[in-house]
């Protein structure tokens, strides 16, 4: 059977839910902020089905959802728009998470995989799928994996110096991404005409041409990475407190943070290799979903759902903004940016 249990932990009330020997343990604020975020999500994906060159209203959306609407009306909401939603929302939130991890295990609100190069690393190992082997798209997801798991090897034997420390391999990480953009570009210059212009534009990270297929075999990918994430998210947290304090509690230290660097690149190839490379999403999605849940440390949950928010409403954006589609890289490197700059600035400010 199992139990609800309120509790109240140092100041903050929680909720544990027991059955037989597992347990789970729930602050109310950040149950609250999921369900707020849910909404939102369910909200902007109503409107991103509604919107488009032929207009429908919320019955007409809800009733293809529900199968009772007309052939046309069907198709529009179910096989065209709706993969694209779906993707928007699986993609997102996978890399809401892939930077709350990476962000927990550095201790670091920089650690983004974006900007410490494992995408570009994933980007590489993609475009050499692409421009040169020519493969499928299962060969371009494992093309991205390997460039992802191979860009996180270098960087860590690079940063590693008795013990890896956060900041140091951020800037390693920053090193060893800019030389794989100019190894991308060669790449990318050396093609033929129509590959180049081809991977240049999913390059930017984009969601035009995502089908039901990619949603499906990327979507299934990230649910079991997701689930691999929550399992590992209680020797995260431990590991936040040190080494030390992590391992006096029983935690295998160098097993469980292999096993999060390894599910945190496995998220963001996923995604690059479903649409490209979408920036700043896991940079910014674990931090705005640490302020609103006011936890200490960094929690999957908030950041999955801001992550999906913010994927989802920029790629509405790119849709609508201009008179033609733009990739949803633009938007979020946009939106980024600026918050990188604030970030920047108030970490100097902070360093003083």
């Amino acid at each position: 059977m199992s139990t609800h249990i309120p509790r109240v932990d140092f100041g903050r009330r929680v909720l544990v839910l027991r059955r037989r020997r597992i347990a789970v343990r729930l602050q109310w604020r950040s149950v609250v902020v999921c369900a707020v975020l849910a909404v939102a999500v369910a909200g902007t994906a109503v409107l991103a089905l509604m919107t488009g060159s032929y207009q429908l209203s919320p019955g007409q959306v809800l009733s293809a959802l529900t199968g009772r609407e007309t052939a046309i009306v069907h198709d529009i909401v179910v096989e065209w728009r709706l993969p694209r939603v779906a993707a928007a929302l699986v993609f997102g939130a996978a890399l809401g998470v892939s930077g709350a991890v990476f962000q927990s295990l550095l201790r670091n609100p920089l650690a983004d995989p974006g900007v410490i190069g494992f995408s570009q690393g994933s980007y590489t190992g993609a475009l050499i799928v692409i421009l040169v082997v020519n493969g499928t798209y299962a060969q371009l997801v494992g093309g991205a994996l390997l460039g992802g798991i191979a860009t996180a090897v270098a960087v860590y034997v690079l940063a590693h110096r008795r013990r890896v420390q956060g900041f140091r391999l951020i800037i390693v990480g920053i090193g060893v991404s800019a030389m794989l953009g100019s190894l991308n570009t060669w790449l990318i210059l050396k093609a033929d005409l129509d590959q180049a212009m081809s991977a240049a534009a999913w390059g930017a990270g984009s969601l035009n041409g995502v089908s039901w297929d990619q949603a499906v075999i990327g979507g299934a990918c990230i649910a079991v990475l997701l689930l691999l994430a929550g399992m590992l998210s209680r020797p995260m947290r431990q590991m936040e407190l040190g080494d030390d304090a992590a391992a006096s509690q029983g935690v295998r230290v160098s097993p469980a943070r292999l096993a999060l660097i390894l599910v945190g690149v496995a998220l963001t190839a996923t995604v690059t290799a479903a649409s490209g490379p979408i920036a700043f999403i896991s940079l910014v999605a674990p931090q705005i979903g640490r302020r609103l849940a006011r936890t200490a440390g960094i929690t999957l949950a908030p950041a999955a759902f801001v992550g999906a928010l913010l994927c989802l409403a920029s790629d509405y954006l790119a849709q609508h903004v201009a008179p033609t589609p733009l990739p949803v890289g633009i938007i979020t490197v946009v939106l980024g940016g600026g918050y990188l700059g604030y970030l920047l600035f108030t970490e100097a400010r902070r360093r003083l």
